[in-house]
């Protein structure tokens, strides 16, 4: 099974998908169907990582000020704590600790997505959380102590945003121009990303002039460290990671569309050779 990175843009996109919508759902169409999916979405942010075992997640609507219709939206899909109690073992198997919560529902990061790719809502799927304070390098550490998942038939669908400075946001203009950064950022981490230069990608905090100007804060971008970690090896450059890596097709960049000017939404897939 595949790892998928998606850029989630604003909640509106479960009402006004665009050709972002259409893209997701090709993706899942292309791709076998998943027995779980792993989400790992940036609006579930913690101090350690945290999995949720509910067995039938709400679905959360975190914002406010949006038409009534977002609130009457759903998304039913069953819970998977058996897929939970894996991610647990595999945490704690690299000693990175980890926490649970009981009945943790689906933030609009993983229901918005989910909805536009299986609408049927019929794939068991559980949450884990980001750490925004942490560094990239331990979200990537966490991506690759979830390898063994792919095995398992389970979907990691990381769900964060390759742009995300709200602070930017000038225009109430769904289909605007982005702003310069936006295009530039996107395109230095699509270079790394394309190829496999992990460690420029972990340091992009200094090495990427719009770093900052794209992620002020870091909590969106942290799902692409993990997706790319769970795809990577251990050893950057090394034999091992060269046979690692002959396991996935090269990853395939889409990218739909910019929103709101601020918001490239880039996804990234990761399909699996073997």
């Amino acid at each position: 099974m595949s790892t998928l990175f998606v850029s989630h843009g604003a909640p509106t996109l479960a009402l006004e998908p665009g050709h972002t919508g259409q893209v997701l759902a090709e993706i899942a169409a292309s791709l076998p169907r998943p027995d779980a999916i792993l989400v790992v979405s940036a609006h579930w942010d913690t101090r350690v990582p945290t999995i949720s075992l509910a067995s039938q997640p709400q679905t959360i609507h975190d914002f406010a000020g949006f038409p009534p219709a977002m609130y009457a939206l759903t998304y039913p899909a069953p819970g998977a704590p058996a897929l939970a109690a894996q991610v647990v073992a595999l945490l704690q198997g690299q000693d990175i600790p980890v926490q649970t919560q009981a009945e943790r529902g689906l933030d609009h990061g993983a229901w918005v997505p989910l909805m536009l790719m299986y609408p049927q809502a019929d794939i068991p799927v559980t949450q884990l959380s980001i750490q925004s304070r942490s560094s990239p390098a331990a979200q990537f550490a966490v991506g690759q102590a979830l390898r063994p998942l792919h095995a398992q038939n389970v979907l990691i669908l990381a769900s964060g945003a390759i742009t995300h400075n709200l602070a930017d946001l000038y225009t109430a203009d769904r289909n605007a121009s982005p702003l310069a950064y936006v295009d530039a950022f996107s395109d230095w981490m699509a270079s790394r990303l394309l190829q496999q230069q992990w460690a420029s990608l972990l340091n992009y905090r200094n090495e990427c002039p719009w770093a900052r100007l794209a992620h002020p804060t870091e909590d969106h971008v942290m799902p692409l460290f993990v997706a790319a970690g769970s795809v990577a090896a251990n050893a950057f450059g090394s034999e091992q990671e060269t046979a690692l890596m002959a396991e996935w097709a090269p990853v395939q960049r889409y990218r739909p569309e910019y929103t709101y000017g601020i918001l490239a939404m880039d996804a990234y897939l990761w399909a699996s050779q073997v």
